[in-house]
């Protein structure tokens, strides 16, 4: 039997931090959105687990066996064994959520060929605090450190998006680390589309003064006709949303070559 599933890119449309926390960690308030590609992955039953990491960003991956793909694995029954090829699409430390995607999509294979014990949403928060949200890869709201998720209309669904890096890894930790403790306030609205205008990114500025490249990225999207651009989590992917697929491509083949592209469509 063999098993396919996308790691589908997640993005944050917004990214409130409310407050540091006692336990070191950040209080949030996100959108959660997922892209309709992202990274590949392919199992087979087999007599001992095992994993191969290939495509554009799987050197970026020193350690394939002690990545979230290999603990996601471990953290679920799945029977004697699974040979796993994971095809990296999604560039490392991007605020793409690659990581976390790939687990969520190893949750998915894993209650398709088995089912998913009843304390599968606490198994995959031990993981990381997107490895929720990322298991269904569906637009919600994600609280207290991202793990706690709430249902939002999604009409955004179909939306052409495209994402850029400018091709620069940057570490979750020290960007939180540079935030500056104000809290700028709630998410607000009621659907995806409004809360996602009114809201922001808390995480760019400190982003920013980590890796400044992101303002170039973020200046060339704005000029492309989008209606909504944003750096997405904690860097240095950003996106930006089209109306139409046409748009979306033309801005896509207006970004400089050196720069790493994705276009898609939320899902």
């Amino acid at each position: 039997m063999t098993l396919r599933e996308t790691a589908f890119a997640k993005i944050n449309l917004a990214l409130h931090v409310r407050r540091r926390r006692g336990d070191g960690y950040h209080e949030l308030e996100t959108l959660f959105a997922f892209v309709d590609t992202g990274d590949e992955l392919v199992a087979r039953f087999a007599p001992r687990d095992s994993l191969r990491v290939t495509g554009e960003f799987g050197g970026a991956l020193d350690d394939p066996f002690g990545n979230v793909v290999a603990k996601a694995l471990n953290a679920l029954p799945h029977g004697a064994g699974w040979d796993l090829t994971l095809e990296k699409n999604l560039p490392v430390a991007a605020g793409l959520g690659g990581g976390s995607a790939d687990a969520g999509a190893v949750f998915r294979m894993v209650r398709h060929a088995h089912g998913l014990p009843d304390d599968w949403q606490s198994r995959a928060a031990k993981l990381g605090a997107d490895v929720p949200a990322c298991v269904e890869s569906v637009a919600c709201i994600g609280r207290g450190t991202g793990t706690e998720l709430e249902p939002i209309a999604n009409d955004l669904a179909g939306l052409p998006v495209l994402l850029v890096n400018p091709r620069i890894p940057l570490a979750t930790g020290p960007v939180f680390k540079a935030w500056d403790s104000v809290d700028r306030g709630p998410l607000e609205g009621n659907d995806l589309r409004t809360m996602a205008l009114n809201g922001r990114n808390d995480l760019e500025g400190p982003a920013l003064s980590l890796v400044p490249e992101i303002r170039d990225v973020l200046q060339v999207l704005q000029q492309t006709g989008a209606w909504l651009t944003r750096m997405s989590g904690s860097g240095a992917t950003c996106f930006a949303l089209y109306d139409t697929t046409q748009v979306r491509d033309a801005a896509r083949t207006a970004m400089p070559p050196a720069w790493w592209t994705l276009a898609g469509k939320l899902r």
